[in-house]
């Protein structure tokens, strides 16, 4: 079974109304799904049971901060907090017959950090609205 190193990875965006771009300087991403469990169990069972509800989905990507005269990193302005975004998230790049992560998703927040011994970065965090596909990309 093959393993992936994270330096092939890419993000990619896509703001309402605009053209998919590829988000620059990106450090790391990470993708979560959760699905929520109510339990059915019953008298006499012995054992909790449970049955899946509701899925959803978060993700996040870090960056350091692009902004080159006057004009910043399309896919890092793309993701502006409160906006709705198509994200395509590639663990090991957009190559055939690798994985992607697709979906709709609103930016909850955007955090941006400095300090005088390092670089400037910026955080982006999206939760999820509707399905997650993961796919291979053709």
């Amino acid at each position: 079974m093959a393993t992936y190193t994270g330096n092939n990875g890419e993000v990619k965006v896509t703001p309402a109304g605009g053209a998919e771009t590829v988000v620059g300087e990106v450090r790391d991403f990470s993708v979560e799904q959760t699905a929520e469990v109510v339990a059915d169990t019953v008298i006499g069972d012995s054992w909790v049971t449970n049955k899946t509800t509701l899925r959803s989905w978060t993700a996040s990507i870090n960056c350091y901060f692009e902004w080159d005269s006057g004009a910043g990193d399309a896919g890092q302005v793309a993701l502006d907090v409160g906006d709705e975004v198509a994200l395509a998230l590639y663990p090991n790049g957009d190559s055939s017959n690798y994985q992607e992560l697709t979906g709709q998703a609103i930016v909850t927040s955007v955090s941006q950090s400095q300090s005088f011994d390092g670089l400037v970065e910026l955080s982006f965090s999206c939760t999820g609205n509707g399905t997650l596909s993961n796919n291979t990309v053709s």
